[in-house]
């Protein structure tokens, strides 16, 4: 366990995960960007684990940069954020630099991450928001893509994220103007999966419906819905059968067949 980042493992291979920074909101200083990095590391190495489900503590989903780590710090952009990031242009989690893993990261995670929403989701915040496969949103969320307020461009993988998410159009003029939306707007337009007054509570029930389904498809499942925006479509063909081909006539398939058929809950070989 962590003073920012806590895990908490529920049954059916449920990680609850929770950033705990709740003094600050908890904002990204170079403590909690190292905090949500070892997280996710963690996690990669976990057996059993089925879904996580992401949130915030307090008041707030996560208040993005620290802007009294900020103001502390003149000598670089990367110092500018806590000396959470250093070399910007060093890549130091295989794709990503250090700020980006802390968004992008849950999304490289084999299985499904469901991240819940409220209070404020501003600047950085709002892309690790956007990290998740799934998204909550409690419909009074704050949410801004504030970067530019401060002479900044959003660099922690938000436009690789995005661009699943809402037009082109509209991710521009949230970028350029650092304009504030709500929980409803995000979900408008495109940015959250549902809006709901009890997010945390909401995630958690669909991470229970996740977790009962046979793991290696869900994995499969993951890897070709993080492929879609890439691959020409001949290569998404054969993705397709490549992760069919992983899981048909295994035991847990039939499990699945089995448990769907006798109306119970499966048990899945690990």
């Amino acid at each position: 366990m962590s003073d920012r980042v806590t895990i908490t493992h529920l049954e059916d291979g449920i990680a609850d995960v929770r950033m705990v920074r709740t003094d600050k909101m908890n904002a990204l200083d170079t403590a909690q960007f190292q905090a949500l990095a070892d997280t996710i590391e963690e996690l990669h190495g976990t057996k059993g684990l089925r879904c996580v489900v992401l949130s915030g503590e307090g008041r707030a989903f996560c208040a993005g940069l620290d802007l009294t780590a900020m103001s502390g710090n003149s000598s670089g952009d990367g110092e500018k954020k806590g000396g959470a990031t250093g070399d910007l242009a060093t890549r130091v989690f295989g794709d990503a630099n250090l700020a980006q893993y802390v968004a992008w990261g849950w999304r490289k995670l084999e299985v499904p991450v469901i991240a819940a929403a409220h209070g404020v989701a501003f600047g950085g915040g709002f892309q690790i928001l956007s990290g998740a496969d799934v998204r909550f949103i409690h419909p009074d969320t704050r949410c801004a893509i504030m970067e530019m307020k401060w002479g900044l461009v959003p660099d922690m993988a938000g436009f690789p994220l995005w661009r699943g998410n809402a037009r082109d159009d509209v991710i521009r003029e949230l970028t350029y103007t650092n304009r504030e939306f709500n929980g409803r707007e995000a979900h408008a337009m495109g940015f959250a999966t549902h809006v709901s007054d009890t997010p945390h509570e909401d995630a958690l029930a669909l991470a229970k419906i996740i977790a009962n389904k046979h793991p290696a498809a869900m994995r499969g499942a993951k890897t070709l819905c993080n492929a879609m925006a890439d691959l020409s479509d001949a290569d998404l063909l054969m993705l397709e059968s490549t992760e069919q081909l992983k899981v048909i006539r295994t035991p847990n398939q039939m499990e699945a067949v089995m448990a769907e058929m006798q109306k119970r809950k499966p048990v899945f070989a690990e």
